[in-house]
């Protein structure tokens, strides 16, 4: 089915659908967002799309695209930047236009130097990113100098490619005005992730002129955030949701997500910042707690359901919820083995949020695939499984649904299921095939290997005879049985 642009015609909308309520005509770009996808669509600028419906002054919205073409930039353009988002559960849907964005950039488009200017705008407050974890171009803690592109960036500081390089050139262009301090925010998927953001801002700027990295340094906050709300990659399905929604009218940059949402923000600014409390955000003096909750319990149970889920044929987050026993055990991951890890405010009862995670998961008309959430395995495991089994064998803790995690994904780049085969999406995709196609069938073989991969499994775990045992078993369980099966296995 094809879904060719429309202009919006707000006459015809139906009667159930909101518009923005406030004057658009008075918005003014003072928080610009670089990646404007899907999650930005239904989270950030929604959060600002409410917070000036209630009152919260003349906060508009740059977007900024560095990657693929301006088509929908200049589809969004045409509705005078409005699009739609449409909220959707068992209950029922909620559809609106969201009206925050008042300008769009694309650097194809506009070109590099337009982007850099914009940055360094004196009424630019904040610079907000969803740029996905590669995009920060951190290794190991540090900005990754052998990455091509940020070469390419240090080679032609004027023409970045990058969005940490674009950055730096518009935080340059800033100071050479005297246009004064600005925050960088990154409201990506990661823990302490103003830590990583500005780890990749401040290691650029040293690296091309100290006097700039120290006006950074003065005149630049990062603040971590943590950010939660499911958005599904699009699909016919959800366009055909968005196209009845709006009573037959196609919304190229429409989105589906689930109703609920969160967000946790360091109130660490340096030029001011939107109202966001007005529409319901957090602004606390400490993230982490909030972000190693969300980590753990539903990144970790989601990647838990993802790797085994898809291996036993179930398509989405919700065919998982559906079965009883995959609905029983991602719960026991969750209270038994990740909450005992965590240190959270008095006041969060960390079992209702856990209970309340299985009832988001088991949203019918969401379709989150599995196959989807499974991507990015060997930058996710880390921090959303590895670091609750080093509390364990630290502190004689009970791990074995993480471990079945750990043998799920094994088994999940093997890329295939019952003779059918996937794609494998991650960052080291070529080295795991690499491992698969050099298996010999030789289990031990095999896992050892992996586990070798000392930028995804820390050797403190890898010389742990207890965790290389169970994870061998766990691996074992899944190749031999099945994955249904080794889940079943786990039942009381």
């Amino acid at each position: 089915m094809t879904f060719e642009f429309q202009k919006l015609d707000l006459n015809a909308l139906p009667g159930d659908v909101s518009v923005p309520s406030y004057d658009r005509t008075s918005l003014k770009p003072r928080v610009a967002h670089i990646g404007f996808g899907a999650f930005a669509r239904a989270h950030v600028a929604m959060h600002l799309h409410e917070t000036l419906a209630a009152g919260g002054g003349d906060w508009g919205l740059r977007v900024i695209e560095l990657f693929g073409t301006p088509d929908l930039l200049d589809k969004l353009a045409e509705n005078d930047h409005l699009y739609t988002l449409v909220e959707t559960a068992d209950e029922g849907t909620n559809t609106r236009l969201l009206g925050a964005v008042c300008e769009t950039q694309h650097i194809a488009r506009d070109g590099v130097s337009t982007l850099i200017d914009g940055l360094a705008e004196e009424q630019l407050k904040v610079i907000s990113l969803t740029i996905t974890e590669k995009g920060y171009c951190v290794t190991n803690g540090a900005l990754d100098l052998d990455n091509p592109m940020i070469q390419q960036d240090f080679a032609s500081p004027s023409a970045p490619k990058t969005a940490i390089g674009l950055i730096v050139a518009g935080l340059a262009k800033r100071r050479e005005l005297g246009n004064g301090p600005i925050t960088v925010m990154s409201c990506d998927n990661l823990p302490h992730n103003g830590v990583l953001c500005g780890i990749a801002v401040r290691e650029f700027a040293a690296k091309q002129n100290a006097e700039l990295a120290a006006w950074i340094e003065d005149n630049v906050s990062f603040p971590s955030t943590m950010v939660d709300r499911i958005v599904p990659a699009l699909t016919d399905e959800s366009r055909d949701l968005i196209r009845d929604s709006l009573g037959g009218q196609v919304d190229l940059n429409g989105i589906v997500c689930e109703p609920f949402r969160q967000w946790v923000i360091e109130d660490n600014f340096k030029a001011g910042r939107p109202q966001w409390e007005l529409a319901g955000a957090q602004l606390v003096t400490d993230v982490e707690p909030f972000e190693e909750m969300k980590l753990r319990t539903l990144n970790g149970s989601h990647s838990f359901l993802a790797y085994l889920g898809f291996l036993a044929g179930k398509e989405t987050i919700a065919d998982c919820a559906a079965d009883p026993v995959f609905y029983a055990e991602a719960r026991k991951l969750m209270v038994d083995e990740q909450l005992p890890t965590l240190d959270v405010p008095g006041d969060v009862d960390l079992v209702a949020y856990a209970d309340s995670l299985l009832k988001r998961y088991s949203n019918s008309k969401l379709k989150h695939r599995t196959w989807q959430i499974a991507a990015d395995g060997t930058q996710k495991m880390p921090q959303r499984w590895l670091n609750s089994v080093k509390f364990h064998l630290a502190n004689g803790g009970n791990y074995r649904h993480l471990v079945l995690g750990i043998g799920g994904w094994m088994n999940y780049i093997r890329a295939d299921r019952n003779g059918e085969s996937y794609e494998v999406v991650d960052p080291m995709k070529e080295k795991l095939a690499e491992i698969v196609a050099k298996d010999s069938g030789d289990a031990t073989s095999y896992v050892d290997t992996l586990l070798a991969l000392d930028s995804v499994f820390p050797s403190e775990l890898v010389a742990n005879d207890e965790f290389k045992k169970a994870v061998h078993k766990a691996y074992c369980a899944v190749a031999e049985k099945g994955a249904a099966q080794a889940v079943a296995d786990l039942v009381d």
